[in-house]
């Protein structure tokens, strides 16, 4: 493969306040008083951790633009690589089949049928069916769809939470928890990630302080946790009801549809289904689609959440051609095992692989498979740009302030749909460049040829 250079300069030098806490958000921040401030003065000033850098970034490290049929090989900047972000878990996201279905939805029903929210106009027995075999997959009683997964889980935090109610959430959530807590009126505390010592002591705690007003408590966690590809610790987790009365609310965006005997997700997994009181999952991974829901064995419940999350009575009803596409999307979940036996066989050979050539993968059970690697942000981003330009592997990086300094994390998505030369080639590639890292190669904040 031809070599290509470039001169790019990707600093990274943030403020002190987000070494504290990255994930404060913006306009939490605390600011010099200046009464004749412009608003629109003051965004592009304090544009953010990310937005700072999209003059060097952006059409490349940030907003890529990967092109051609979904696949394991795609094009980006012209050029053939070898995919690994995307979570096309299962490869339904170009299967036939898939096509077909979706192609003859879109021209029988078009993209806005039905509108309207669901409340008032845009209900229709497709969507209750899917809500149906939606909730009889997971095994749970009943469900309830939602538009998108981040807004729905935000949307239901909030619903089910009062201000004398307390939250408690593990550290490590997913963006969508975090913001839907942020909103919480009452007390939250967070745990340390998977630490069950530390969730009883916060346990403790929320019993005491949802004593003195009549709330109730809410345990949130995922099934697998989406950076570092662990499962959340559910059994133990559920464990802990028999000392203390709270309810559980598991986001298993990467467990659902992959994790399990069927594919009902990490509770089946872990073989404690029935003690996740609300679950949750989103189409965005398994599925390779639009859409999200919620499933509960308690029916008042998801009632409850079907005309109280705001997010979905003020939002127009999930078109008919996506809900056509997701119903076929769950028969091929519960019909053909054998895309979850290709996935499984790619994830092992790829973790397998890179643990017997030495790699830290960490704690991952799951098919999230992280590479650890030793560096600054300087070098992880030309380590990334030599993967992509010279040995044609596209994958993400995840850098300080995500994680400490120092450390570098090359986050990789196996799918169905990956071949063993993918994984061979792969496995070569990154060989190649963490030879280069620990010789100091891709020690210039100018990105140079390698």
């Amino acid at each position: 493969m031809q070599k290509r250079s470039a001169q790019i300069t990707f600093r990274f030098s943030f403020a002190e306040r987000q070494r504290k806490n990255p994930y404060q958000r913006v306009w939490d921040m605390p600011f010099k008083k200046n009464t004749d401030m412009d608003l629109f003065e003051r965004i592009k000033r304090d544009s953010g951790p990310l937005a700072q850098y999209a003059d060097q970034a952006e059409g490349y490290y940030m907003f890529p633009k990967l092109e051609g049929e979904l696949a394991s090989r795609m094009t980006f900047k012209g050029r053939e690589v070898i995919v690994w972000s995307i979570n096309n878990y299962l490869g339904l996201g170009n299967h036939p089949e898939i096509r077909k279905v979706d192609a003859e939805a879109s021209a029988k029903w078009g993209l806005a049928y039905p509108m309207g929210s669901r409340m008032m106009s845009g209900n229709t027995e497709l969507h209750e069916k899917l809500e149906q075999q939606l909730a009889e997959f997971v095994h749970k009683k009943a469900a309830v769809l939602v538009n998108y997964g981040y807004q729905g889980i935000m949307s239901a935090i909030t619903s089910m939470l009062g201000r004398h109610d307390v939250v408690v959430y593990d550290e490590e959530s997913h963006a969508c928890i975090m913001d839907g807590v942020f909103m919480h009126p009452g007390e939250r505390k967070k745990f340390r990630h998977n630490d069950i010592e530390d969730l009883e002591k916060r346990l403790a705690w929320a019993t005491e302080k949802a004593a003195k007003h009549d709330g109730g408590i809410l345990v949130i966690s995922e099934g697998v946790f989406g950076m570092k590809g662990d499962q959340g610790k559910l059994k133990e987790i559920i464990a802990l009801k028999e000392k203390y009365n709270f309810r559980l609310l598991v986001d298993d965006a990467h467990g659902f549809g992959v994790l399990g005997a069927t594919g009902a997700g990490t509770g089946e997994e872990q073989g404690v289904q029935d003690g996740i009181d609300v679950y949750f999952a989103t189409f965005a991974k398994s599925m390779a689609s639009i859409g999200a829901f919620l499933a509960s064995n308690d029916e008042r419940i998801i009632q409850f959440l079907k005309y109280s999350m705001r997010s979905q009575v003020f939002a127009k009803s999930l078109p008919m051609a996506f809900v056509e596409g997701d119903i076929k999307r769950l028969e091929m979940l519960r019909t053909m095992p054998e895309l979850r036996e290709k996935l499984w066989n790619n994830v092992n050979a790829l973790q397998n692989g890179l643990k017997e050539r030495g790699y830290d993968i960490g704690g991952t059970n799951s098919c999230v498979t992280p590479v650890f690697l030793k560096g600054s942000p300087e070098e992880a981003s030309q380590l990334v740009y030599d993967l992509r330009e010279n040995y044609g592997i596209f994958c993400s990086m995840v850098i300080y302030p995500v994680i400490p300094k120092g450390e570098i994390i090359l986050r990789l998505i196996p799918t169905a749909v990956h071949t063993q030369a993918d994984i061979d080639e792969s496995l070569d590639a990154f060989d190649a460049v963490s030879e280069k890292l620990r010789a100091g190669k891709y020690s210039s904040e100018v990105i140079t040829d390698f």
